[in-house]
């Protein structure tokens, strides 16, 4: 950091405006007569003395991205892993319920109040970046690997059961996240109807 900067830094803390508070308040005291002839000491000094008691500099905290902007980065994210699996050529079935999985995650995604309940709710934000992130790029990419060694070596379970029962898997996590979601709406507007209840009652 150059000496210039620190200067800077310097004068703008709050030990030097501490201290320069204190300092005026010093020659106050000298242009009243207070001070006497010792005046530089008692300005001096008063400026040290509230440069010691001035509280010390916090750092500003780091800006991480809030809900919103997490919610915005999965929402593309989301995008992207659309395109990756348009170039799979998974069979149908599969492919049915994985559309039926990615279009439940883009709904809940999607701005507006869904997005909004959801950005209020940090483990579900993070159900849904994984789910977006992880779990169904790596189901597929598991069963795109395994098809392979299955043509080469038929006769085990196919490999497509597994993913199905994955997807399932997480279109049923979805679908309780969504459920969740609506709940805690219902019992917002629980609690306002309640408020205005109670409000009328007192009213009246």
């Amino acid at each position: 950091m150059a000496i210039s900067e620190r200067v800077l830094r310097y004068l703008e803390s709050r030990k030097n405006l501490t201290g320069g508070a204190c300092g005026l308040l010093g020659l106050v005291l000298t242009f009243t007569g207070a001070a006497g002839p010792y005046w530089p000491v008692v300005v001096f000094g008063l400026y040290g003395a509230g440069a010691l008691i001035a509280p010390p500099e916090r750092p500003a905290p780091p800006d991480f991205p809030g809900p919103s902007a997490q919610l915005d980065a999965v929402r593309a994210d989301l995008e992207r892993l659309g395109g990756y699996l348009a170039d799979v050529g998974l069979p149908p079935p599969v492919a049915e319920r994985l559309s039926a999985l990615t279009e439940l995650l883009g709904a809940l995604l999607a701005p507006g109040w869904a997005a909004e309940a959801l950005a209020a709710d940090p483990e579900g934000v993070h159900a849904v970046s994984r789910t977006v992130r992880q779990d169904v790029p790596e189901a597929v990419d598991a069963f795109v690997r395994t098809r392979w060694w299955h043509r080469m070596a038929p006769g085990q379970e196919p490999p497509e059961r597994h993913l199905e029962r994955q997807l399932a898997l997480l279109h049923g996590e979805a679908e309780r996240l969504a459920a969740d979601l609506r709940e805690t709406e219902a019992r917002r507007q629980e609690s306002h109807t309640r408020y205005l209840e109670d409000r009328g009652g007192l009213s009246g």
